[in-house]
């Protein structure tokens, strides 16, 4: 009897049961999507890391080494598993010749080596130890992703010709936000390579226990070894490389959030309008002695067959798209060995959204108890109490249209009733601003302050050759006879020993120079301004364990100094272990210097990009522009795809809710739409009313959520965003599309929608609704 209760019912219903089924599909859609893409981010990244045996801990070098001393200090170390020392030949981009590309305009540090011994190796695309020929060359596989050459192409490297014999993955090197790309060469080829760039030595250790990190960190410098470039550690290996899908995880998981809390609303709706629809039958059956728990099971298993079949298809869904999204994964790191798994969780989500809909279900039937029988066969619909708007009176009325009036009026009478549309309305409102909001933030180039990078148009990194000072002293003399560039300032990072409140010492790299000619983001406090005055990047903050106003000891010219700390920054250069400050030496070795500079027209940027790199070729001269694009333009990418999607979705949710909304309306207000006919209105006038309310709640919904997202949204998205480093952040903002264009085809949606759903309005008949 059930089962046939409930088909006739689906056949009657069929857009209402359509409606409610897509919304269970795209919930279960995207927790299924967003399971499946986790593990296997997880899974493929610890794959990779674990065949390439990737170092706990790296020490980059610039300048002559001590093999013997390192060798000596890893074999004494009971922390040290594995321990190599291995050689990374920078070559000037304009030197490297892919193809028919050029690598001239890279701001990357691209260098080449030979196949490590021990660990950190260099993987093919089948996740294989790649064993390379004389000849050949295998090459960064951001470099393929970005069809910069392909496989078979002619190489020129400083004059010397090789062929593309393959891509590689490199744990280390992967990520866009690693400043450097490692090429891979035979031994044979290397040495004939040797002389013609600078070499950097990569110094690697492995730990038998990675937990003793912080530890051997201490232990390294402590014994004063080879430390003059960035340290990097295999947290901050993973972290970099699993960024970008991180990113677009993160949003997923946002959305489908938001999506899911929408579908128990439609679901509220369809439940809702089909009780007003059955008020009668409903009253009747009470009548006659009918159990509630028994009519309850008639509308039970009608939504156990949508809610099953609705998660069944978006699991389908879910398998059909994964491919799409697990493509970036699979490009950069291969394939996961527990993927099995990740369909596993992707079906453990699905159970979690079908489970939590029936129980809503079951919650939203319980209002079967506060239907009176009297009401329910006298009127055959639910009478509800007007409140408000008693001030709101039609013959005051100067303003609006009598129709429009008569909309708003409606809504301000009865807001409870519209507080559940209105509800959904912010919501997609919101699905719609944040993802905007934070695409436009990523992608703006002030976002560069938010990353310790700071806002200007060119860049030039002197390092890794002698006589750094004079170099820059060199380019400064140009610069300050440029009337090009209106401001420019110079950097120089030194290593200095910190002092620990245990007595030990560890390294620092302190920036020295004006920090407030091109200013950063601070999340605490401010630049240093005086002579002892420091500020530290937010993860040398979380190690040093030190906060703003307390001191920090460095060792300056062999005397104990002692430091302020005056900010806390964000910052992902140089492993994202760094500090700033405005105090003189001459005593420590320079590592490398930097000069920012901000031109007076910035369409002259890539002249003077030119200029400089002709005059200077010892130094590395960048766009500011071009950096960020290589940096973080596959974040990027990713968030603008998710951000365009939630677009989709959120107009998508506001026709179908709206739709359903007007149906429930419809069928609640069959009596008063009568009585309106019978007063003379038309059917044109009753679809304007309707419009009226549906686009006032609109525009309530649109002013609450744009607040919101600027709010709460921005929370959220400064909680993925510190996944990059950057604990500071504020929403840039791009006013024509979140405040002009998208309410516009929000309020589009609505009026499509309400036209649909009110089409039912004008088959209303008099002598049906109206009782003498």
């Amino acid at each position: 009897m059930y089962f046939r209760i409930i088909g006739n019912d689906i056949l009657k219903n069929k857009m209402i049961t359509l409606v409610t089924m897509i919304f269970v599909a795209a919930a279960a859609m995207l927790v299924s999507l967003a399971a499946i893409l986790t593990i296997n981010l997880s899974g493929a990244l610890d794959t990779l890391m674990t065949k390439s045996k990737t170092p706990h801990f790296l020490q980059m070098h610039s300048g002559e080494i001590d093999h013997a001393r390192l060798t000596s200090f890893a074999e004494q170390n009971s922390n040290v598993d594995e321990f190599q020392v291995i050689e990374f030949l920078n070559i000037d981009g304009s030197e490297i010749i892919l193809g028919e590309n050029s690598l001239v305009d890279s701001v990357q540090d691209n260098g080449f080596s030979t196949q490590s011994e021990q660990f950190d190796y260099l993987l093919d695309l089948d996740g294989n130890i790649i064993n390379v020929s004389e000849g050949e060359l295998y090459v960064p596989i951001s470099y393929m992703r970005d069809n910069i050459t392909k496989v078979g192409d002619k190489a020129v490297i400083s004059g010397q010709e090789f062929v593309v014999a393959g891509f590689l993955r490199d744990s280390q090197m992967n990520s866009t936000l690693s400043a450097s790309k490692r090429f891979l060469v035979s031994e044979n080829d290397y040495e004939k390579m040797k002389n013609l760039g600078s070499i950097e030595h990569l110094i690697e250790f492995r730990l038998k226990d990675l937990s003793a990190l912080g530890e051997f960190e201490t232990a390294y410098a402590a014994a004063e070894l080879e430390a003059n470039g960035p340290t990097v550690t295999y947290t901050l290996f993973k972290m970099m490389n699993a960024l970008s899908d991180g990113m677009m995880i993160a949003v997923i998981l946002f959305v489908s959030a938001l999506v899911v809390a929408i579908t128990f609303i439609c679901i509220r709706f369809t439940l809702l309008s089909k009780m007003e629809d059955d008020y009668h039958e409903i009253g009747v059956m009470k009548a006659i002695g009918l159990r509630i728990s028994d009519i309850k099971r008639i509308y039970l298993v009608k939504y156990v067959a949508i809610a099953t079949v609705g998660s069944v298809l978006g699991f389908g869904l879910s398998i059909l798209f994964k491919g799409i999204l697990l493509e970036n994964i699979r490009l950069y790191m291969g394939e996961a060995e527990n993927s099995s798994f990740a369909i596993l969780f992707g079906i453990i989500g699905i159970l979690l959204v079908l489970f939590s809909i029936l129980l809503y279900v079951n919650g939203v039937l319980k209002h079967f108890r506060k239907i009176s029988v009297v009401e329910a066969i006298r009127f055959g619909t639910s009478q509800e109490k007007s409140s408000g708007a008693k001030r709101f009176c039609l013959n005051r009325n100067w303003l609006f249209n009598t129709n429009i009036f008569l909309g708003i009026k409606d809504v301000l009478t009865r807001k409870k009733l519209y507080a559940t549309m209105l509800a959904v309305l912010v919501v997609s409102s919101f699905i719609i601003i944040v993802p905007q909001n934070l695409y436009n933030t990523i992608s703006s180039k002030s976002f560069t302050k938010y990353m310790g990078i700071g806002d200007y148009d060119m860049r030039i990194d002197i390092q890794q050759t002698p006589n750094i000072s004079e170099k820059t002293d060199e380019i400064l003399k140009e610069i300050s006879n440029d009337r090009a560039i209106s401001n420019y300032a110079a950097l120089t990072t030194k290593i200095f020993k910190a002092k620990m409140e245990d007595g030990t010492e560890e390294n620092l790299k302190v920036e020295l120079g004006d920090h407030s000619a091109f200013p950063i983001a601070y999340s605490e406090g401010k630049a240093p301004v005086q002579e002892n005055e420091i500020a530290l990047s937010s993860i040398n903050a979380d190690e040093l364990n030190k906060k703003i106003g307390e001191r920090i000891t460095l060792v300056i010219e062999g005397e104990e100094k002692d430091f302020s700390v005056s900010g806390i920054y964000s910052d992902i250069t140089n492993g994202g272990k760094t500090a700033k400050a405005v105090f003189t030496d001459k005593s420590a070795d320079i590592m490398w210097s930097i000069i920012i500079a901000e031109l007076s027209d910035t369409s002259m940027v890539d002249n003077k990009t030119s200029e400089y790199s002709s005059k200077f070729g010892y130094a590395k001269i960048s766009n500011v522009d071009e950096f960020v694009t290589q940096t973080f333009g596959s974040t990027i990418r990713s968030v603008e795809t998710a951000s365009y999607a939630a677009v989709a979705v959120s107009l998508i949710i506001t026709v179908l809710i709206t739709l359903l909304f007007m149906k429930l309306l419809i069928a609640k207000d069959r009596t008063s739409i009568a009585a309106m006919k019978a007063l003379g209105f038309t059917k044109s006038d009753i679809r304007i009313q309707y419009m009226s309310r549906s686009v006032f709640v609109l525009i309530i919904g649109i002013v609450l959520g744009t607040l919101l997202a600027n709010t709460l949204g921005e929370l959220l998205a400064g909680a993925i965003i510190s996944s990059f480093g950057a604990d500071s952040f504020k929403f840039t903002v791009n006013p024509l599309s979140a405040y002009l264009l998208c309410p516009l085809m929000m309020v589009c949606a609505v009026l499509i929608a309400t036209i649909g759903g009110t089409s039912g309005a004008g088959k209303i008949k008099i002598s049906e609704n109206i009782k003498g």
